[in-house]
């Protein structure tokens, strides 16, 4: 049976109209992705704590990178405290964003120190997510030591890091 030439065109407008409706169906029911936004560069870090009373030593040292995301609203971090040879207790280190808000990036490894250290380098890798925008982070690093005889003594140093897409 031969299909006349209207009853095609009429399969055809109704082939090409059922394909519209499917593929605008399925635009609107497919999961939306959201923007990821982009990190920029990574900024390094470096801060070295020593004793200031006593022989000299290295008491903490932090290094690695950060980086900020265009969006303003994260940072993501890669760092590795190192336990200076004459420190005690183990060396800390927490973040304060825009001055405020407190983290403490939890440890991810360790791996072989470098001369100078004690046996193990501490590694910190993650992601911040913060509630507002984000202007600058402060990395803030303290190592102790014992000098003269029992007399505990501990030491601070920061950096601060400007988010440079605000």
């Amino acid at each position: 049976m031969e299909l006349t030439r209207s009853k095609r065109s009429t399969v055809r407008r109704i082939a090409a109209s059922v394909t519209i409706v499917l593929a605008t169906l399925a635009a609107m029911l497919s999961p939306v992705t959201p923007a990821h936004a982009a990190y920029g560069p990574d900024q390094p870090v470096y801060i070295a704590v020593t004793s200031n009373a006593g022989p000299p030593l290295l008491l903490a040292q932090l290094t690695g990178t950060v980086a900020f995301d265009d969006g303003n609203t994260k940072f993501k971090y890669s760092l590795q405290l190192c336990w200076g040879s004459g420190s005690y207790p183990k060396p800390n280190f927490y973040v304060s964003v825009n001055g405020s808000t407190v983290i403490y990036p939890s440890q991810t490894g360790t791996a072989t120190a470098p001369p100078g250290c004690q046996l193990y380098l501490y590694l910190h890798d993650g992601e911040y997510t913060h509630y507002t925008t984000v202007t600058n982070i402060t990395l803030y690093v303290t190592g102790g030591w014992f000098y003269p005889g029992q007399t505990y003594n501990s030491r601070t140093k920061s950096v601060t890091y400007d988010n440079p897409y605000n």
